[in-house]
């Protein structure tokens, strides 16, 4: 394959993952899977996915900023709480064979779906204000742990921890999420850098198609609100159970 089909094929799986990264999560699904078929190994996809992860969360904490969805101080404290686990994690993506990597992340994907996949009671109470209790405090660390070593459905997670822990709804959950991930990619970033562990030419050209889905995604995800939000989770639930069976 040359350079010019593995671009195109990167920019086209980055802008689709993006979009669901921003409005839902395991858009990593797609560019991870994608980077190994393109012939790196697990530690090298892994922190190359890492550079276009930063361009799409810049792009759409952006894109959330211009649409007057921004608690910068809120944001920037459940970030903190993610960094001690980001960094721990990145240094254990670097360290472990390819092979376990691998069983790893089919095992997480199959946890993922079946925990998405289980029927949830209606959310009808929100809350305004931001909390942090030590419920929060642990699940905040434990989402930065797994999201500095694997990343892929990261965005379901701290959906969860907002929308149940905190109350949050949709719309300010997705404003948050995109934050945090930002944050908390940087030092797990520096650790793929510092190991040699990312191809620049794969990485940029997928931040070009992050870049362009982050700002995208969140722009509509303000514009049409939760029934976006719910209807793209569907699509990544799917799009991570035809990975699973192997249909990609």
């Amino acid at each position: 394959m040359s350079d010019l089909e593995a671009a195109l094929i990167l920019f086209v799986v980055g802008t689709i993952a993006a979009f669901i990264n921003v409005n839902a999560g395991g858009g990593s699904s797609l560019t991870l899977p994608t980077l190994i078929f393109l012939g790196l190994d697990s530690a090298l996809a892994n922190g190359t996915n890492r550079v276009a992860i930063l361009f799409q969360n810049v792009s759409a904490v952006y894109a959330f900023k211009r649409e007057k969805y921004y608690e910068l101080k809120n944001s920037m404290i459940l970030s903190a709480l993610t960094l001690p686990g980001a960094i721990l994690g990145a240094v254990l993506a670097v360290t472990i064979s390819d092979g376990l990597f691998r069983k790893l992340l089919a095992i997480v994907m199959i946890g993922i779906i079946i925990t998405l996949l289980v029927p949830n009671k209606k959310q009808t109470e929100f809350n305004s204000n931001l909390t942090i209790n030590w419920k929060v405090l642990i699940v905040m660390t434990g989402i930065g742990f797994y999201g500095g070593f694997i990343q892929v459905g990261v965005g379901f997670m701290i959906m969860a921890a907002l929308q149940k822990l905190m109350k949050l709804d949709l719309i300010r959950v997705n404003m948050h999420k995109v934050f945090v991930v930002l944050i908390f990619t940087v030092p797990a970033f520096l650790v793929f850098l510092f190991t040699d562990n990312i191809n620049w030419f794969y990485g940029l050209t997928l931040s070009a198609g992050n870049a362009f889905g982050g700002w995208w995604g969140a722009k509509l995800s303000v514009k049409k609100g939760e029934k976006l939000i719910k209807a793209v989770l569907i699509v990544a639930i799917l799009i991570m159970s035809l990975e699973l069976l192997n249909v990609f």
